[in-house]
């Protein structure tokens, strides 16, 4: 068996690069087919320290196409700025200009159309001597018209000190006469059945006897399509305001933008709100929409996520099963070898089953400890989110090549290690087992098992100790059967004795590690396009070459020299071909093409066929989801099947999650899941959609769409 420490130090010296290849496109402009975004500056007196800094990102829209607000409204997501800065030098949050309106369908979202900039104010420190002001900028936007596509770019300027930077001063101005201005209104709320009652009675006297319209900064509040009604009593104002069925939050003080429709600016207002609120979730739908209400809500209302020790029963549960998901089988392999080489030593055999629960238990937790802070910061991922990176699936590739190659006999460490170092495996043979765990749970965790989407999605809604303790409980039940097994005494009875067939056993391992890589190239083929994937092959065989005129066994010194200085050099020239290539294509480069039968899903798509009295069933997938394609290739290819969708007139739609999609990661939260396979059936009329076993089965499928069908009548 290899020395899985090595081969990870390896990998992680080796995929370093890659990964920083992956995300290092940067420049001053980012144009796409919907937008142009562009950082600017505007310092009309220098660099200097209580000198007027300001920076922005410019995004200039296509016809129709629209970013979003800080508070997006009924779906979509804001702009995010992170930037990077010298010491000392702070960036303030987006002083955003007025939102409009934008209904789509049933819903009312908050953006932004034509010509935008986001203005941020900087602070210089007193003792700023920098020639120049460097600035670095990661910015995200999600774009919509009758589709929505997640973008982004990485920004950099530098930004002269002792001269004047103002030739943009003109959109500066025209953003901050954009801003709402900030006024003491004598503004309160409060409570009214299902609505919230705003008053104010000191607005400006521009707005006095307009129509206003209402933008809270507070997300999830009010129902921003349902109809507003408002009055003025002389220079009093006051609206009612539904509240969202749906509300999830209770404040007792809220900011909000008003703006009369067709103006460029608006005020801001903050005031408190009198109670009590009712309860969440207990309020009927508001009976007046400012649109047309025949569409179904895209957000559909998923049934409540179950209790934290239900939630822990599952994980348990859905870890064991998570051993029989076919992206799990690969890694099999290294558990059978180890129980094969110490079947009659029923102490390491313990021991080993041990270090390995150890090992998966921990990188579950870790894992999901990762997953929680980089939702915290504001990225929207779910489980899996490692393998919508380049980098991170070449990594990976890397390491199964060389774990085959090492079980095919091609190379062994203890041929280039020296004695003291070849000697730690045999002092710490436990750090193998424990590294094993680690493996299996890179390679399984793009996978769901059944019953594990509940507790996935229980555990993205509870505090952070409790939603680990249940990544804990899925790493301890994925284990289990190992753990069980290796303290089993009939187990050693059972297995035949050590012996010269073991190194035909190992060597046949090597090709479910071989059939890994040939996944994790598809996988990568689909997010980098073909330029990639051959480039990560190329990259694959200078990898293979350095290990053989390394490892060989009975190699001379000379020739493992001369064999490893030539590999090195092939493998250095090969990295700088491939690791540019291995960067994520554009979107329709490296999409797969569509079935005919089936089409991208949007939540727009899903409330327009809906409100046609159209039955949808979405497919979430991705590439790297082995159960995913699975059940695409076998249950979602059924020529029956195919036939019920066609005479029940049901339209087939896939969510293609391979790269990382914040709307799709939105619409997982809504039906209560982190993780893939999940399959929906949104029904006209339907409170929310019922959602499909992992683990698909036709008749499941059958059956729920002749139920589905059967409603809807």
């Amino acid at each position: 068996m290899s020395d899985l420490r090595r081969l990870l130090g390896i990998v992680v010296a080796a995929a370093a690069p890659a990964v920083a290849m992956a995300f290092s496109l940067t420049g001053s402009v980012v144009t796409t087919e919907q937008v142009r975004a562009e950082l600017l500056a505007h310092a009309p007196e220098g660099v200097a320290p209580g000198k007027p800094v300001w920076l922005g990102l410019a995004i200039d829209h296509a016809p129709h196409w629209h970013t979003y607000w800080k508070n997006p409204g009924d779906s979509g997501l804001p702009t995010t700025l992170e930037w990077t800065l010298p010491g000392g030098v702070v960036a303030g949050e987006i002083e955003w200009p007025t939102p409009q309106r934008l209904p789509v369908g049933p819903l009312m979202n908050f953006g932004h159309e034509g010509r935008l900039l986001l203005p941020v104010r900087v602070t210089v420190p007193e003792g700023f001597a920098a020639p120049t002001l460097d600035v670095k900028l990661r910015a995200d936007w999600l774009v919509c018209k009758d589709v929505c596509i997640p973008e982004g770019g990485d920004f950099a300027l530098s930004i002269p000190a002792q001269a004047a930077t103002s030739a943009h001063a003109a959109r500066f101005e025209a953003a901050w006469a954009a801003r709402p201005q900030v006024v003491e209104a004598q503004a309160s709320a409060r409570v009214d059945g299902g609505a919230l009652v705003v008053t104010a009675a000191a607005l400006p006297p521009a707005l006095h006897g307009r129509e206003l319209q209402f933008f809270p900064e507070l997300a999830g509040v009010i129902d921003n399509a349902a109809r507003q009604t408002q009055r003025w009593d002389g220079t009093a104002w006051q609206m009612r305001v539904p509240l969202s069925p749906q509300r999830s939050e209770s404040p007792a003080r809220m900011v909000a933008v008003l703006a009369s429709p067709g103006e460029a600016a608006g005020v801001q207002v903050a005031f408190a709100v009198a109670g009590p609120w009712p309860a969440p979730g207990s309020l009927p739908a508001a009976p007046e929409a400012a649109v047309a209400p025949a569409a179904a809500p895209v957000s559909l209302p998923s049934a409540a996520p179950p209790g934290f020790v239900l939630a822990l029963v599952l994980a348990l549960v859905g870890g064991a099963l998570l051993n029989l998901m076919p992206c799990v089988f690969p890694v099999l392999s290294l558990k059978v070898i180890g129980f094969t080489a110490h079947a009659h030593d029923r102490r390491a055999l313990l021991a080993g089953g041990l270090a390995y629960t150890a090992g998966v238990v921990l990188s579950f937790v870790a894992l999901a400890g990762l997953l929680l802070a980089l939702r915290a910061g504001g990225e929207q991922i779910g489980w899996g989110f490692q393998l919508q990176s380049p980098g991170f699936v070449a990594a990976l590739a890397v390491l199964f090549t060389l774990i085959g190659l090492n079980l095919a006999g091609v190379f062994e460490f203890g041929s280039v290690l020296p004695g003291n170092l070849a000697a730690l495996r045999a002092r710490h043979p436990l750090a193998d087992s424990l590294l094993t765990g680690v493996l299996a749970v890179a390679v399984a965790s793009p996978c769901t098992a059944p019953f594990m989407g509940a507790s996935l999605g229980a555990a993205a809604a509870l505090p952070a100790s409790q939603a680990l303790t249940i990544f804990a409980a899925l790493g301890l039940g994925m284990a289990l059967p190992y753990l069980a097994a290796s303290a089993w005494p009939g187990l050693a009875r059972a297995l035949p004795r050590p012996g010269a067939w073991m190194v035909r056993f190992k060597s046949v391992m090597a090709f479910p590690m071989f059939a890994t890589v040939v996944w994790l190239l598809w996988v990568l083929g689909q997010q980098t396009g073909i330029d990639g994937a051959a480039a990560m092959l190329g990259l694959l065989v200078a990898v293979a070459f350095v290990a053989w005129a390394f490892g060989t066994v009975g190699m001379g010194r000379k020739g493992r020299l001369g064999f490893g200085a030539t590999g090195l050099v092939v493998l250095a020239l090969t990295a700088s071909w491939a690791l540019p290539l291995l960067r994520e294509a554009p979107v329709a480069l490296s999409a797969a093409s569509a079935d005919e039968r089936w089409q991208p899903w949007s939540p727009q798509r899903v409330a327009e066929l809906n409100a046609q009295g159209r039955t949808v069933f979405v497919d979430f997938t991705a590439a790297w989801c082995v159960t995913c394609q699975f059940n695409k290739r076998t249950v979602l290819n059924d020529p029956v099947l195919l036939a019920d969708f066609d005479l029940n007139k049901v339209t087939l739609l896939r969510a293609d999650w391979t790269r990382r999609d914040p709307t799709i990661t939105a619409e997982l939260a809504r039906l209560g899941r982190s993780g893939i396979p999940v399959y929906a059936i949104y029904r006209p009329g339907a409170a929310a959609p019922q959602l499909l076993s992992e683990l698909l089965t036709v008749q499941e499928v059958r059956t729920a769409i002749a139920a589905s069908t059967a409603a809807s009548l």
